[in-house]
């Protein structure tokens, strides 16, 4: 057997019991009831270090606003949603783009409900009008990635993203289940290394930030992986404006307020036009395409 051959049927049977272990309707179960017990958990913890409850080095990294137990729920979301979009990345790109823009949006919304982090208890607007304007440009801007997911996910239903079955497909499949076990390996190191540095009592890092900075390069690899097997060139166009579309949602998480929406919905948008215009012009179904484009 081919050392390659071996490595792709290894990757393949790792990843597919991981994957179906994780879409099953009892882990998912399972997992939003640790999300619910963790944010009932938060408000406790916090309502305790408000009380004076709570002392030492790691009482100090506890915050005092229970708006931040709904900052850690979203956190928690997010995490969820990463772990999802590593098991999509061996699926078509088109779709592992839709599912950034489904954390996108999410990290908006959550993005909304930190600012909330600066009103005082019980709520009011005095002196808070400039959080209460992130408020509205992060959570307007979610709704807006929204309803232009709707819009790309209708358009790429008829996008042609798979090669015809057969030993080819296989391997091409099996080559991306290898560059997500990758991911999820770094994406669990990330999580372990963050966590200690807690509760060492120091501030971690940016996590969404630094493991979305580490997909630059899985989509990367992604693209040059798909031209082994999709050298046409209309397909390796497509497949670099996604991994375009990606680095600019990327470049949103680390913008500073009003300017990540403006990125994001640009992203969305960019994303929207590749696919239409592809659609229009290059898809083997399209009128204007005489001949079939091999994909």
């Amino acid at each position: 057997m081919h050392p390659m051959s071996h490595i792709y049927n290894t990757a393949t049977y790792i990843f597919d019991p991981l994957h179906h272990f994780w879409e099953k309707d009892s882990t998912q179960r399972a997992v939003a009831g640790v999300l619910v017990f963790v944010f009932i958990a938060a408000l406790m913890i916090i309502e305790m270090k408000r009380q004076g409850w709570l002392t030492g080095g790691a009482a100090e990294l506890i915050p005092t606003s229970h708006y931040m137990a709904i900052n850690l729920a979203f956190t928690l979301v997010l995490i969820l949603e990463v772990i999802g979009l590593i098991f999509t990345l061996p699926c078509s790109i088109s779709k592992a783009v839709g599912k950034q823009f489904e954390i996108l949006a999410l990290i908006l919304l959550r993005s909304a409900f930190k600012a909330l982090a600066d009103f005082p208890e019980p709520i009011t607007l005095d002196g808070n009008m400039e959080s209460l304007w992130i408020i509205l440009t992060d959570g307007g801007g979610a709704v807006v990635i929204f309803t232009l997911l709707g819009v790309y996910t209708l358009l790429r239903r008829h996008l042609d993203d798979t090669l015809t079955k057969g030993p080819t497909l296989y391997k091409f499949v099996a080559a991306k289940k290898l560059v997500a076990l990758v991911m999820l390996a770094i994406f669990i190191w990330m999580g372990i290394k963050n966590g200690m540095i807690f509760f060492k009592g120091e501030k971690p890092f940016n996590f969404f930030q630094s493991f979305y900075t580490v997909l630059i390069f899985s989509d990367i690899m992604l693209v040059l992986i798909a031209q082994r097997y999709l050298p046409k060139f209309h397909a390796i166009f497509r497949n670099s404006g996604f991994a375009l579309a990606t680095l600019l949602i990327r470049l949103a998480l680390t913008a500073p307020p009003y300017y990540n929406v403006l990125i994001g919905i640009g992203s969305a948008v960019f994303a929207c036009v590749l696919t239409l215009v592809y659609n229009t012009f290059y898809s083997s179904k399209s009128k204007f395409n005489q001949k079939k484009v091999p994909q």
